[in-house]
């Protein structure tokens, strides 16, 4: 069933989307993205070496992110708004799970908006990326 304004209540959860980025899919995402630091694709790279890993693009991530809002939300309304922040590193071959819940629903100014709380977890269950995003129903 679609999601709809009347059908969404407080504390909703989106439904979960679950990605395990490839190096390759890193490669391509840096092509797309201009963002070649040797970080991301480069295992030989000194960071990645300290690290032991090369790890996602936190671009990567927040794109991930506006792909769970995007399609809970279908064409039922727009994205005002999407945020997020880096708080830990996901490394290619790692599942990174992506999640939300309705914070707060509410209108105003003849809009129908809703606030959610979205995040990315690693394979550990710890939020690497916490947000928020603002939609505004149809």
């Amino acid at each position: 069933m679609a999601v709809t304004w009347e059908n969404i209540e407080e504390g909703s959860e989106l439904p979960e989307i679950r990605k395990t980025p490839t190096v390759t899919q890193l490669v391509k995402y840096a092509a797309g993205s201009g963002d070649f630091n040797p970080l991301h694709h480069d295992y030989n790279f000194e960071q990645s070496k300290m690290i032991g890993s090369i790890i996602c693009h936190g671009r990567y991530k927040y794109a991930s992110l506006g792909e769970l809002v995007s399609n809970w939300l279908g064409h039922n309304g727009r994205v005002r708004k999407l945020s997020c922040q880096y708080r830990g590193m996901d490394m290619p071959g790692n599942e990174i799970v992506c999640r939300g819940t309705v914070a707060k629903k509410y209108e105003e100014n003849g809009e129908k908006i809703a606030e959610l709380t979205v995040w990315t977890e690693n394979a550990e269950g710890k939020k690497t990326t916490p947000g928020q995003a603002i939609v505004v129903f149809k």
